[in-house]
């Protein structure tokens, strides 16, 4: 709880910052007061999300300045193109725009930029945050933990209302003011005057946004890259990653080993996220060459599994592989052989893969498809809860602490150390400070 309490405190001050920024440099170069936020409160969220990924992901590589300014630029840039994506999808207008730059991708994104990100991110991880802990740690604990909890639930209210605005849910309201009066409902009234106020604060910030989209609806299940499309490709991923991941292993250690990141199947969660975002990211630049995926596949696929070990680590204390005995590794977290890897993987799979994946996922019926995605969707919430809390229980176990409660005593008998390290056997626990 104390990693969540300091994740979501820099979370704040990130977008608090960022909010500074953007409106400063808005200030400068229009001479007026431009709101930044879509959002009601001072915050800029993409930069609170890239703000603490970075403080998360490179916080071992404080001391290597060049791997801490590219991870920095990595993981903005791609914080950036997504939020400059989702707001031309939601609202039918760019909010930032970088196509008169040199070396720039659909204008949401360009090298200036990212080694700007790239810089404001490593002096944040080397100064910026030991500032940040010292400022919170002069809080009293319960005091902290109150005030957290009351700006989570003020900024949860502030997304709900804004993504009601941007889903033109106002539009979709027949006659919103004689249904607020003849209900007489004092929540009606307050939820169409928020509406309100936020889509009239956002169009004054971007004139050119649009709240009355039509959007087409398709008889083709899964059609496009949303939502369906890349739940089918998650789980075709996670499902092939561990067979191949497997096969490897026996290949190359002359042994069948479990690579699965699950209790329940073969599936490898790390390895479907990847399929998931190579789709979402690369498969509108299918038409590049085949050396500008390479090069995408090949830092975009090394900062996400590093990104992933960092994760692994902090949330279970477990190392699920290393490769320090592997020239060229950066804390034995990537190296350089397997990058290159991701990068084939990239163009095998915008070339070969997703093409005849996208096709047979969009013949699955549409009557049928969607209710089974759904219940999918639920299996896996399942699965990767109960293997969160098996390897929670393993953790508190290997201390010796005896079940506290049925659920302990369920794990205990059901998901106990010898069946986890028939699961996990290349898992290695660390020591959690």
């Amino acid at each position: 709880m104390e990693t969540f309490y300091r994740l979501i405190w820099l979370f704040f001050c990130y977008s608090f910052l960022g909010w500074l920024l953007e409106t400063a440099i808005a200030a400068v170069r229009e001479r007026k007061y431009v709101d930044r936020s879509l959002l009601f409160g001072p915050v800029c969220v993409v930069y609170g999300v890239a703000g603490v990924i970075i403080s998360v992901a490179l916080r071992d590589l404080v001391g290597n300045w060049v791997f801490l300014i590219l991870g920095s630029a990595i993981y903005a840039t791609v914080a950036e193109w997504l939020a400059g994506h989702w707001l031309y999808q939601m609202t039918g207008t760019r909010w930032w725009d970088y196509s008169g730059r040199k070396g720039n991708l659909d204008g949401y994104i360009c090298l200036t930029a990212s080694l700007q990100w790239g810089v404001l991110g490593a002096v944040a991880v080397k100064w910026l945050i030991p500032m940040l802990g010292w400022v919170g740690n002069a809080v009293p604990s319960m005091v902290a933990h109150i005030l957290l909890w009351v700006l989570l639930g003020i900024f949860a209210l502030d997304c709900l209302a804004t993504a009601l605005t941007l889903a033109g849910t106002l539009h979709r309201m027949p006659r919103v003011e004689e249904l607020s009066t003849r209900l007489g409902a004092v929540s009606v009234r307050l939820g169409t005057w928020v509406l309100k106020k936020t889509e009239s604060r956002i169009q004054k910030a971007h004139p050119k946004a649009d709240f009355q989209k039509k959007q087409e609806k398709s008889t083709v299940f899964a059609a496009g890259c949303g939502f369906y499309k890349l739940f089918w490709l998650f789980l075709i991923g996670a499902f092939l990653g561990d067979i191949v991941e497997t096969l490897f292993c026996r290949a190359t250690a002359g042994v069948w080993m479990s690579r699965s990141s699950v209790v329940w199947g073969p599936f490898s969660i790390v390895w479907g996220l990847a399929m998931a975002l190579a789709s979402l990211l690369l498969h509108r630049y299918r038409d590049r060459s085949d050396s500008f995926l390479f090069l995408a596949g090949t830092f975009l696929g090394g900062a996400y599994e590093y990104l992933c070990s960092v994760f692994t680590e902090l949330v279970f204390g477990v190392v699920f592989w290393d490769y320090s005995h592997i020239p060229f590794n950066l804390a034995g977290r990537v190296n350089l052989l397997y990058c290159f890897f991701w990068g084939i993987a990239a163009v095998v799979w915008v070339r070969w893969c997703y093409p005849r994946l996208s096709g047979l996922i969009e013949r699955i019926p549409k009557r049928w498809g969607r209710p089974l995605t759904w219940a999918l969707a639920v299996f896996f919430v399942l699965d990767m809860a109960v293997s969160t809390l098996a390897l929670a229980r393993s953790e508190t176990r290997s201390q010796g602490l005896p079940p506290q409660n049925a659920v302990e005593e369920y794990l205990d008998e059901h998901y106990g150390d010898e069946r986890l390290n028939k699961i996990y056997p290349a898992a290695v626990r660390t020591k959690q400070e």
